[in-house]
C-alpha cells in the first residue's frame, strides 16, 4: 500500500524478507532514477519457465523489450525536464529507435522536444515529473511484468483486503447494506432489514400486469400489461407521474433511456412508442413491425436504440432518435426477449425456441448461438456486464459467464409454463437473482451459492415481473395477472412508506397491508 518504511521495519525485525536483494535492487533503481542499474539487473532477469537467473523472475507472456523501453521513455522525459536537450537526443536516437518497440509513441516523444518549457512537457506528455508519481507508475507498470513469486505486487495489501470484504458480501445471506463493509467486525446483514412484507399495493391498472421496471436512479417505476396504458410512479411516495394512454392495444415490455428522460414501450400492435418521463409528451410512433414488438436496447447515449419483434424477417431493428434512419439487422428468428451489456458491448436475443442468440452490439455480428434444455423466457445481463441470467419455461434459472459460455450457476424453485416468466439481478451489489413463478410466488436466491433465500407469496394465478430498485436495497415490486403491483420492504420502511404516500393521497388506488 506504499508504507516502504514500515515494511522494512518489519521484515527487519522479523528476520523475514519479502524480496530477494536482486528485486529490491530493481526497485530501488527505477525509484531513484538509477537507470543504467535497472537495465542491467533487467537484462540478467529470466522467465519463469528458464532456468536460474539473477533473481529477477519475469511473468509468462512479458516483454523485455517493452519493459526496457519504458525505462528509456522515463529517463528521456527526466532529460527534458533538465532541458538537457542535447542528451535526450542521445537517448531518443541510440536507445530507444534501436528497440523499434513503438513507432507512434517514437514520433510522439520527438514532438517533445520542441517544448519550450517544463509546464509544456508535463501537460503534452500527460506526465508530472521525476519528484511526481511518475517513478511509481512506472515500477507499478514493470511490476505486472514480474512473477509475483518474486515481487510483491503494488497494493498487494489493498487487493487482500478488498478480497476479505468481498468474500464476506458474497457470503452474507441477506445482504442489504451498499455500503462497503468495515474490517473492523465480521460482516453481517439482519433478515429484519431484508424486503419481505408488503408495503404498498397498487391496483389502478386493473388488468393482467406483465412487466415492472424502475429508472436508473431509482426515482421512478413503470408498468405495463394487456391494459393499453402504460402507467410511471414516483418511487418515494407512489403517487402516479404519468399516464400513458394512446397504444392500440396491450403493451408486453417497457424501457427507460440510460438517462431516464425517455421511456420506449413495446406494444403488441406492432408499434414501438416513445414517450417523455417528465410530461408523458409521445415524441415519437415508429413504423408499423407485422407482429408484436417484444424487447428494446438503448444505446449508452440514449439517442438510438434496437428493438425486438416477433417478426421473423425483421427481428431487430437500430432506430436513430435523430434522424428517420433504421438499420435491419437482417437476422432470421422471433425475439422473445432482448438485453445489452451496460458496456455496450454484448446484445443478446432469445427466440421462442431454446436458443440464445449473443450478438456483438457494435459491429451487429453474431458472436455466439447456445442451445438451451428448454424454452428461455427473458434474459438480464448483471452491472458488470459478465454475466447474462436466463429464465426458462422449465422452471429454472440460469446465470452464463459471457466470456467462458460457461453456466456458472442454476436457480431452481420457481414454477415456469407457457406464459412469459421474467427474472431478474437486484438488491446491494447485485447479490440476488429474482423471479416471477407459475404459481404467484417470488423467489430470491442467493446469486454466487444458488440457495434460495425467501419466498414470497404475491399473486393470483401468477407473477409475471418482479425488479429491484436499483438504488435503494430495501425495495422491490412485483406484477400479476391479478392488475396489482405489490410494492415490498422491510417492516420499518414499510410504515415510512405507507405515511408519505397516504399523505401524497392522488385519488389513486393503494391498498395497504
Amino acid at each position: 500500500m506504499g508504507y516502504r518504511t514500515a515494511a522494512d521495519n518489519v521484515s527487519q525485525e522479523s528476520g523475514y524478507e519479502l524480496e530477494s536483494p536482486t528485486v529490491a535492487g530493481f526497485r530501488s533503481a527505477v525509484l531513484t532514477g538509477s537507470w543504467p542499474v535497472a537495465e542491467e539487473l533487467l537484462a540478467g532477469a529470466s522467465l519463469e519457465t528458464e532456468g536460474p537467473g539473477n533473481g529477477l523472475v519475469l511473468a509468462p507472456g512479458a516483454d523485455p523489450n517493452a519493459m526496457r523501453f519504458w525505462l528509456r521513455q522515463q529517463k528521456f522525459l527526466e532529460l527534458l525536464e533538465q532541458k538537457d536537450t542535447s542528451k535526450a537526443l542521445i537517448v531518443l536516437r541510440s536507445e530507444l529507435t534501436p528497440l523499434s518497440h513503438d513507432t507512434g509513441k517514437l514520433h510522439f516523444l520527438s514532438g517533445l522536444l520542441m517544448c519550450r518549457s517544463v509546464e509544456d512537457l508535463m501537460a503534452k506528455a500527460e506526465w508530472d515529473g521525476a519528484n511526481g508519481q511518475s517513478r511509481k507508475m512506472l515500477l507499478s507498470e514493470l511490476s505486472k511484468c514480474i512473477s509475483p513469486s518474486v515481487m510483491l505486487p503494488e497494493n498487494r495489501l489493498a487487493v487482500l483486503l478488498e478480497q476479505v470484504k468481498q468474500s464476506q458480501i458474497d457470503t452474507c445471506l441477506y445482504h442489504t447494506e451498499a455500503l462497503s463493509p468495515s474490517l473492523y467486525s465480521d460482516h453481517f446483514c439482519d433478515r429484519r432489514n431484508f424486503p419481505t412484507e408488503v408495503a404498498l399495493e397498487l391496483s389502478n391498472m386493473g388488468d393482467e400486469i406483465w412487466q415492472v421496471q424502475f429508472s436508473h436512479d431509482g426515482t421512478k417505476m413503470a408498468a405495463c400489461g394487456s391494459s393499453p396504458e402504460v402507467m410511471i410512479w414516483d418511487t418515494r411516495t407512489f403517487k402516479v407521474l404519468e399516464s400513458l394512454d394512446g397504444h392500440d392495444g396491450g403493451v408486453g415490455n417497457i424501457v427507460f433511456s440510460p438517462d431516464d428522460s425517455l421511456i420506449l414501450c413495446c406494444s403488441r400492435d406492432g408499434h414501438a412508442r416513445l414517450w417523455t418521463t417528465r410530461d408523458g409528451t409521445l415524441i415519437r410512433k415508429f413504423p408499423k413491425f407485422e407482429e408484436p414488438v417484444s424487447g428494446c436496447v438503448w444505446a449508452q447515449d440514449s439517442r438510438s436504440l434496437v428493438v425486438g419483434t416477433l417478426d421473423p424477417n425483421y427481428s431487430l431493428r437500430t432506430l436513430n432518435l435523430d434522424t428517420s434512419e433504421q438499420y435491419e439487422w437482417g437476422v432470421k428468428h422471433r425475439v422473445q426477449d432482448l438485453c445489452g451489456s451496460p458496456d455496450g458491448r454484448w446484445l443478446v436475443a432469445v427466440d421462442n425456441q431454446q436458443t440464445i442468440h449473443v450478438y456483438n452490439a457494435v459491429t451487429r455480428e453474431l458472436e455466439f448461438d447456445m442451445e438451451l434444455k428448454a424454452r428461455p423466457t427473458s434474459v438480464n445481463i448483471s452491472q458488470d456486464s459478465r454475466h447474462l441470467l436466463v429464465n426458462k419455461c422449465d422452471g429454472e434459472a440460469q446465470l452464463i459467464d459471457l466470456l467462458t459460455r460457461n453456466s456458472v450457476q442454476k436457480f431452481f424453485g420457481h414454477t415456469g409454463g407457457d406464459y412469459l416468466i421474467r427474472c431478474s439481478f437486484g438488491g446491494a451489489n447485485e447479490s440476488f437473482v429474482l423471479s416471477g413463478s407459475e404459481d404467484g410466488n417470488i423467489v430470491i436466491w442467493h446469486k454466487n451459492t444458488g440457495a434460495a433465500v425467501e419466498r414470497l407469496h404475491g399473486h393470483h394465478p401468477r407473477c409475471n415481473a418482479v425488479a429491484w430498485n436499483p438504488t435503494d436495497s430495501y425495495m422491490l415490486a412485483s406484477a400479476g395477472d391479478d392488475g396489482r403491483i405489490k410494492i415490498w420492504s422491510n417492516k420499518t420502511v414499510s410504515g415510512e412508506l405507507r405515511a408519505r404516500h397516504n399523505q401524497a393521497g392522488n385519488g389513486w388506488t393503494a391498498e395497504e397491508r
